[in-house]
């Protein structure tokens, strides 16, 4: 005997709710979106070691970025195409070739028959960058410095500014203030997380930093000293970022490496949360 079809007695409106909900994103996609990041600053001394001079060693400085294995690197004291260096290197293409990352050069200053400036590295996706000269006191004999920034792509969602530079390096801070302030007003009003790394040429307590930590948080407070290399005495190369809500400092660290260049490199390793 044939048994009559099965009749249910939920409503239909509710099955229809329940159908949607099978639809909806699921719980993770309500949770914080959470990405590692590995980032390093090194002013490399155009690859030339401080106990051999003349010598340039782009090998030594491409071991010490593997070594790290960072997603972004911030260049200082980069050259490309100078008599000093060899006018047929240029430094930023090469250290990405010997890392496996993209490099980006960002000119400050022509010399000797070429290039001088900073780079950034990077194994993640890069969709676009810029250049910022940074100003100098009139009549100052310091050498015209830069902000160099590039827009890091971590999925379709996702992404953040990173920026690279290095300061005047005399004594007299004037130039330092002028461009630490540029900086600021360059980055403050980005709609994205920002992380900046480089060489400041200023310690914890300088005006100079004082202004960088009202606006940015270092990875480091207090910071292991980069300079100089054999027996250093002052932290002067940062990584920092904003805001702070974003960010969790998993790890910071002052690498020992003593004879690629004249500055110990700095690792910082990130959380960044969306």
């Amino acid at each position: 005997m044939q048994r009559p079809p099965l009749r249910t007695s939920i409503p239909l409106g509710i099955i229809m709710i329940f159908v949607a909900m099978a639809f909806l994103p699921g719980d993770r996609d309500l949770l914080p979106r959470k990405y590692s990041l590995r980032i390093l600053s090194y002013n490399i001394h155009h690859a030339e070691p401080p106990s051999k001079p003349g010598v340039i060693d782009l090998d030594a400085i491409a071991k010490v970025i593997n070594d790290q294995r960072p997603d972004l690197v911030a260049l200082q004291e980069v050259d490309v195409f100078t008599r000093r260096s060899g006018e047929s290197i240029n430094q930023a293409v090469e250290l990405g070739k010997k890392t496996g990352m993209e490099a980006y050069f960002f000119k400050a200053i022509d010399y000797a028959g070429g290039e001088y400036g900073v780079a950034i590295l990077s194994k993640l996706p890069v969709t676009s960058t810029d250049r910022y000269p940074l100003p100098r006191n009139a009549g100052s004999s310091g050498e015209p410095r830069i902000l160099a920034t590039a827009t890091v792509q971590l999925s379709a969602k996702d992404s953040f500014l990173f920026a690279c530079t290095h300061l005047d390096a005399q004594r007299d801070s004037t130039d330092r203030l002028l461009q630490i302030n540029a900086i600021i007003g360059h980055l403050r009003d980005s709609a994205i997380p920002t992380i900046i790394a480089g060489d400041f040429n200023a310690v914890p307590g300088s005006g100079i930093i004082r202004i960088l930590d009202q606006h940015f948080t270092r990875t480091c407070n207090p910071c292991d000293y980069t300079i100089p290399v054999t027996e250093p005495t002052r932290a002067i190369d940062f990584i920092a970022y904003r805001p702070g809500t974003k960010f969790k400092v998993i790890s910071h660290n002052v690498i020992p490496e003593r004879y690629a260049s004249d500055h110990l490199p700095v690792l910082a390793v990130l959380e960044i949360s969306y």
